[in-house]
């Protein structure tokens, strides 16, 4: 659970929490949107293809992808993110991606920390010398191993494709975290095999899929049969609500809202955490690392607006998160953990989400990060004052 602190004792109040997880983001895709091309359609595919071409005229040197990234980090860190967990393109045999947010890791430790998921966008078994890729990127450092089973060349391919994953996971006692299932297809069934796998395994390790987006259009009878096995297998969630309202439906009619069942997971009991996705890339042009938009828009298209959901409302992007991570123990503000924390310009996690306050302070172990000064304003009509 996470802590909520009011300590001013004096109107308007404010509210210090753990700093925010971004569960899910893109880091060297960051700041890259309408290079080489726009994303004129608005779909996943196209974004595939424009990330495909970037890479194949040579746009994806490490000094850009290093700049954007850190400008990326920047905006995550004044939006009061202290954690973040970034999947890192490794189909590309220089790995030149990789090396620049290993080299973004180090530099910005003192104010926010990185995990790295070694990504496979063009797929594992699809791609040249992908599973050597995948081993290679965990070998220089990578934190975590990711995967995208439904864009394989066959749904065998997917399965075998994780499995791969699972075998490196254990090899190299690294978390998973899978692209899975991200199409707007109720066939798509990964999550069921990463459920089997993470109950067969046993790992000891935090097991995450991220997007689920076809669970949006599964039926109930196998929402039924599938959800007992998620809960007895510990998957955790990543959401990108913002995104995929964005990526999916396209040619749809009704369109749909094409986002996981986030409150159907959430009163399952499983663990579900918010991520950003995209700043500024072929994927979705907008967003800027705040975490508190992210998690109106996923209040919203979860419809949990109920009093005991806002009640909590923070915790898809903090304590989840962190769960997602497999920080948690070191995690929260409790006596005997590392001082990390934020201050926000309201009293209450439906505050929060309703006003959308200023960090006004940021500490991250032990150091302040920065400090903002409240808003203010003045007016000179006669019957108007602030609230």
């Amino acid at each position: 659970m996470a802590v909520r602190m009011p300590i001013c004792s004096t109107p308007p109040g404010r509210l210090v929490v753990e700093p925010f997880v971004d569960a899910h983001v893109h880091l060297d895709y960051s700041n890259t949107v309408g290079r080489p091309r726009p994303n004129e359609s608005g779909t996943l595919f196209e974004a595939i293809e424009i990330w495909a071409e970037r890479k194949d005229k040579g746009l994806n040197d490490f000094d850009e992808i290093y700049r954007n990234a850190l400008a990326a980090a920047r905006s995550e860190a004044a939006n009061g993110t202290g954690f973040i967990r970034s999947h890192v393109d490794v189909t590309d045999p220089e790995l030149t991606a990789l090396k620049a947010i290993l080299q973004l890791r180090e530099d910005v430790k003192d104010w926010i920390e990185i995990q790295i998921v070694a990504f496979p966008q063009n797929t594992v078994l699809s791609f040249r010398d992908g599973p050597q890729l995948l081993e290679q990127a965990l070998e220089m450092g990578a934190d975590v191993i990711g995967g995208i089973p439904h864009n394989e060349g066959t749904p065998e391919d997917g399965v075998a494709s994780l499995r791969i994953i699972f075998d490196l996971a254990e090899k190299y006692g690294v978390p998973i975290d899978v692209h899975c299932d991200e199409i707007d297809d109720e066939q798509s069934r990964f999550v069921e095999v990463m459920a089997a796998f993470a109950s067969k395994r046993k790992l000891d390790v935090p097991v995450t899929a991220s997007h689920a987006v076809a669970m949006a259009y599964y039926n109930n009878s196998y929402m039924a049969k599938l959800t007992s096995k998620l809960i007895a297998a510990e998957l955790n969630f990543a959401i990108c609500p913002n995104e995929n309202l964005q990526l999916q439906g396209w040619g749809m009619v009704p369109m749909p809202r094409g986002v996981a069942p986030i409150k159907r997971l959430v009163e399952s009991g499983l663990n579900v955490a918010f991520g950003q996705d995209s700043i500024a890339d072929p994927f979705y042009p907008l967003g800027d690392g705040n975490m508190l938009r992210i998690l109106d828009v996923g209040l919203h298209v979860g419809h949990m607006l109920s009093d005991t959901h806002l009640s909590q409302a923070l915790e898809f992007i903090t304590s989840n998160g962190a769960k997602n991570l497999g920080i948690s123990d070191r995690y929260g503000i409790e006596e005997g953990k590392p001082a990390n924390c934020i201050v926000l310009d309201c009293s209450t996690d439906k505050e929060a989400v309703q006003c959308q306050p200023d960090v006004l302070c940021s500490v991250h172990n032990g150091k302040t990060v920065f400090t903002r000064k409240p808003a203010a304003y003045m007016t000179t009509m006669d019957g108007f004052a602030a609230s």
